[in-house]
């Protein structure tokens, strides 16, 4: 007989560092984690697409409260781009929409490059998430519809040129960018600038904020483990992905008060921005975001603390 608990699921809280396999969507990736992890909560940091491999953080319980953190934190990706076709999604899940010669050496590439260093406008591309009133767009472009988009800053941290094949019909490239930037993007606009097409052929994420591929653990891996304790040690605390953030001490009191709704002063308190919190020594309570006055407002709290 079933009992009441697994039926629900198990209420467990932790960030865990997935290597997503190709071939899968990210929520493809969630549901069988959830399944295998029997958890009751459970949600992803920022989708990757199917044709792309690597890191995937995902949040149980009361670590979806760090979620948007996470999606708005800066990330590196190792791509592979093939020159002389564009397609019309700008990656290899799309049809071929035109092909032209390569006909240009690596110092072109380099000085293409350069120019998309920094902040810079971008334009998503069609087949993506993005909603128009309310729709995605990559719906509306499976019916055909083509839409006006406008174009978004975002910035490129680091761009390397680490591999171009010896027929120069391939590049592989070293990309550290914020959040809302699309690789699919670069290279359809790199593809125009050295005016030869150019589409994603394979996509690795290697680093999300302060979180690397090699703390991950593939697909394969989570499913050879039958053992609920041994899966949850893979856990991280859900603190561990708001590294970027300063850290902030509350008193005792200023922690009663934080946990009630109130603002509340901490001495050694940034000027602005967002903070994590914690008290008696390092327990977690959660994010607060510093007011105009100085005080720190709860704004993601953990019941219990972490």
């Amino acid at each position: 007989m079933v009992s009441r608990q697994s039926r629900r699921g198990r209420d467990i809280s932790g960030i865990l560092l997935l290597d997503k396999p190709v071939g899968y969507t990210s929520n493809q990736v969630l549901q069988r984690v959830k399944r295998l992890y029997n958890a009751k909560k459970l949600g992803h940091t920022g989708s990757l697409d199917p044709i792309a491999t690597g890191l995937l953080p995902l949040c149980f319980g009361e670590a979806t409260k760090v979620s948007r953190f996470l999606l708005d934190a800066d990330k590196c990706y190792l791509s592979t781009f093939q020159l002389g076709q564009s397609t019309n999604t700008c990656d290899t899940e799309g049809e071929v929409i035109s092909e032209r010669p390569v006909e240009i050496n690596r110092k072109q590439i380099e000085q293409a490059l350069s120019e998309f260093m920094g902040d810079i406008q971008q334009i998503p591309p069609m087949h993506s998430a993005i909603k128009r009133n309310g729709q995605p767009l990559y719906k509306l472009a499976r019916q055909g519809i083509e839409l006006e988009l406008e174009p978004r800053k975002v910035t490129v941290h680091n761009l390397k040129l680490i591999n171009l094949s010896q027929d120069v019909c391939s590049l592989e490239l070293e990309v550290s960018c914020s959040k809302g930037f699309y690789i699919r993007s670069l290279a359809r606009d790199l593809g125009e600038a050295l005016g030869c097409g150019a589409h994603v052929s394979a996509l690795r994420r290697l680093a999300v904020g302060g979180f690397q591929i090699n703390d991950a653990i593939s697909l394969n891996e989570l499913e050879g483990i039958e053992d609920a304790a041994q899966l949850d040690q893979y856990l991280m605390q859900a603190d561990d992905g708001l590294g970027h953030l300063p850290g902030v001490q509350l008193s005792p009191d200023a922690a009663y008060y934080l946990c009630r709704g109130q603002a509340v002063r901490a001495a050694d308190s940034p000027a602005t921005g967002w903070v994590r919190l914690y008290t008696d020594g390092m327990r977690f309570l959660g994010v607060g975001q510093v007011m105009d006055d100085g005080r720190i407002a709860p704004k993601r709290l953990f019941h219990g603390g972490s």
